[in-house]
């Protein structure tokens, strides 16, 4: 007989792992009950059972319009909770902000969450046409956009081999990316401080990050933009990758050294 408190945890790991694929964004793949429980690797019968549970509590929900289910009200409730680390997010989120309105450009930040990012705060250009690939609360792979490709690069050498191993099946949800690909971008970011994505991720969006040590000693958040390709050239491409050193640079001066 099984142990009770195993069958707890089991259950809790699997609603967990649900969630957390209700929430990510992987290409175009719709939030289905199959889908779900092709990602999380789970039968049908038993990934239906703990959705069935999850939109009981409200923790996610099913759009009967749809037929696709999504993240809950009570889960937006519970993130709305304040810890320091949630306060300690603050003068980054301001950040975004600024780097929002200094170039004129769709900007994110986002963290790192074992094998993936989540995007905790957007704020949009002045633009009429918005860049917005990606919406707060949203998870991808690391190495899959230029935000989580920065927090990709900041992990040592044997641990994203391992990252990149884990997620490699994936990479079949998206035209660009390979095994291959990802690490290139990643070494890439090593040199230069800067992590892009050139259509890897979305054709036709192009991506530029940089990772921040805000609670630890490698990088566990990144900001990151979003533009249209079509408008990108080598001189506002300089000119961001200025804008986001100078707000990053004087956010870290204010608020001190790690820790």
């Amino acid at each position: 007989m099984k142990d009770g408190n195993q069958d707890g945890t089991q259950a809790i790991r699997r609603a967990a792992a649900i969630l957390k694929q209700i929430a990510h964004v992987s290409g175009d793949a719709p939030k289905t009950l199959r889908t779900i429980s092709e990602a999380v690797g789970l039968p049908r019968s038993t990934t239906h059972r703990i959705l069935k549970s999850l939109t009981d509590t409200g923790l996610a929900a099913y759009n009967a319009d749809t037929r696709r289910y999504e993240v809950g009200m009570l889960s937006y409730e519970l993130g709305l909770a304040v810890s320091d680390r949630v306060l300690g997010l603050a003068p980054w989120t301001a950040c975004v902000d600024r780097v929002a309105e200094r170039a004129n450009v769709t900007t994110y930040l986002m963290r790192r969450s074992g094998f993936e990012a989540v995007c905790i705060h957007k704020a949009e250009g002045r633009t009429v046409i918005r860049v917005i690939p990606v919406e707060v609360g949203q998870r991808r792979y690391l190495g899959v956009g230029a935000g989580a490709t920065a927090l990709l690069a900041g992990l040592p050498d044997a641990t994203a081999e391992r990252v990149i191993a884990a997620i490699a099946p994936e990479f079949d949800a998206f035209e660009s990316l390979s095994a291959d690909s990802v690490r290139d971008a990643m070494e890439r970011a090593r040199r230069t401080g800067f992590a892009e994505s050139r259509g890897r991720a979305y054709r036709s969006i192009f991506g530029l990050g940089r990772g921040i040590r805000a609670f630890s000693d490698q990088p566990d958040l990144a900001i990151s933009i979003a533009v249209h390709a079509q408008d990108v050239n080598d001189t506002r491409i300089e000119d961001w990758k200025r804008i986001i050193s100078e707000e990053i640079d004087a956010t870290e001066d204010r608020i001190g050294p790690v820790g």
